[in-house]
């Protein structure tokens, strides 16, 4: 059993779709890729929420500790945390009821994709959503 991701189509939907993204593991530095492309999303008019323990803010948002301490729904959870996080975080994004999860390019965990897709969420794994956004909707 081999995951595969969502069609281009449906890829496409899902961002257009997404208002406001959950970043796990969004740094407060500006020389990692979670805090580029978070801040590019967030100039796509995307709402970012930062999930990073120990952080006030990034990006002028409030951060989050967890997912679970987030006090309104996300459209998309994306995150930037390495493979053996992934299964707890997709634990998080059930908790939570997250309609989607996207697991940024280089991270791959195939059982816990499995199993959120299982679940009824639309999971896009080892893609990078900044390049799919100019890809597909710029």
């Amino acid at each position: 059993m081999s995951f595969h991701n969502p069609s281009s189509e449906d890829i496409r939907a899902l961002l257009q779709r997404v208002k406001t993204i959950a970043v796990v593991g969004l740094s407060p530095k500006p020389g990692r890729p979670s805090y580029g492309v978070s801040q590019a999303m967030q100039r796509f008019g995307y709402h970012i929420v930062p999930v990073r323990p120990a952080v006030d803010e990034v990006l002028g948002e409030k951060a989050y500790a967890s997912l679970a301490d987030i006090p309104f729904p996300v459209d998309l959870v994306n995150v930037f945390r390495a493979a053996e996080h992934i299964p707890g975080v997709v634990d998080e994004c059930l908790a939570i009821r997250a309609p989607a999860i996207w697991i940024q390019e280089n991270i791959v965990h195939d059982e816990a994709a499995e199993k959120a897709r299982a679940a009824g969420l639309t999971v896009v794994m080892d893609r990078c959503i900044y390049k799919d956004y100019m890809a597909l909707m710029a």
